[in-house]
């Protein structure tokens, strides 16, 4: 079981939730809470990580992408822990639990007679499933030509805060948009941090990512971009919707955000870029949370 819980790697998890977090906290703001839906969104959410990451330790595994020369910590198949037909049952079994969670949230949400947002949200739930899936598994998988990245922003960041907020309010506010591109931003960078790292062993096993097409430096450029344009973003929102000087308490959580891009920028060997996935994935989660807390003091 340890096993199964290491190739989980609940250190991606924050990550995962804090677009929930985000959508929901507007959703608060504007005083319309369920925790029902909150609880369950949160749930729904970890399972679809869950999901990718055993996807990602098959893919990667069967590929032979994961080898001696990859800087980051051994994954399970790899290792030789679990077998690939082992993580593939770990697989299905998450994809029916976290399938059932998700008709569950939806249910919650709109009741049996909502049938078009019924109908929405149960083909969103499809399509992250199988966004989780086909990121490094497959033939076409969509990791291995560059498109992670694209991926990550529409699921983590569009999907998660957007539908978080609309799963509460029933509603679409184009206003929303602009935080749930700072997340988007942020978890891109979280995936472009772990390319650059393993960019010259990807180059070998032909898995194209963006920072294989682009090459290191400019990887670093496109990093920054992230970085600044993800704080302009919510930034933006906040003067759009300001009641209260809480509503900056974001602006915290890029202390840690300024030191790692400092240390990116400095960087010159990829494998010491590999503490600083952690670092960037716990910064979204408290960038999350602080504004969660700004809008809830602000009501």
């Amino acid at each position: 079981m340890k096993h199964y819980i290491e190739a989980a790697r609940l250190r991606t998890l924050p990550l995962s939730v804090s677009g929930i977090i985000v959508g929901s906290s507007i959703a608060a703001f504007q005083n319309i809470f369920n925790w029902k839906i909150f609880v369950l969104a949160l749930l729904t959410t970890i399972g679809f990580q869950i999901i990718s990451n055993f996807a990602n330790d098959y893919g990667d595994g069967v590929k032979g992408t994961d080898n001696d020369n990859r800087i980051g910590p051994k994954r399970a198949i790899q290792s030789g822990v679990i077998s690939p037909n082992q993580m593939l049952l770990a697989i299905k079994i998450s994809v029916i639990i976290t399938f059932f969670i998700a008709i569950l949230l939806i249910y919650t949400s709109f009741g049996k007679d909502d049938f078009l947002n019924l109908f929405v949200f149960f083909i969103l739930g499809v399509l992250s499933i199988v966004a989780a899936i086909k990121y490094t598994m497959g033939k076409k998988a969509y990791g291995y030509s560059g498109f992670g990245d694209f991926f990550v922003f529409v699921f983590f960041g569009i999907v998660s805060v957007v539908g978080s907020y609309y799963l509460q309010t029933k509603e679409l506010n184009t206003f929303v948009l602009l935080p749930a591109v700072t997340i988007g931003f942020l978890s891109i960078g979280v995936l472009n941090l772990n390319n650059m790292r393993d960019r010259e062993s990807d180059i070998k096993t032909n898995k194209n990512t963006i920072a294989v097409k682009i090459g290191s430096e400019n990887a670093k450029y496109y990093h920054y971009f992230l970085l600044i344009t993800s704080f302009l973003f919510t930034l933006v929102f906040t003067i759009i919707n300001y009641k209260s000087v809480y509503q900056f308490l974001f602006v915290v959580a890029y202390i840690p955000i300024i030191k790692h891009f400092i240390v990116v920028f400095k960087n010159k060997e990829s494998k010491l870029l590999d503490p600083e996935l952690k670092k960037l994935a716990i910064s979204t989660f408290v960038f999350s949370v602080l504004f969660g807390l700004g809008l809830f003091l602000s009501i």
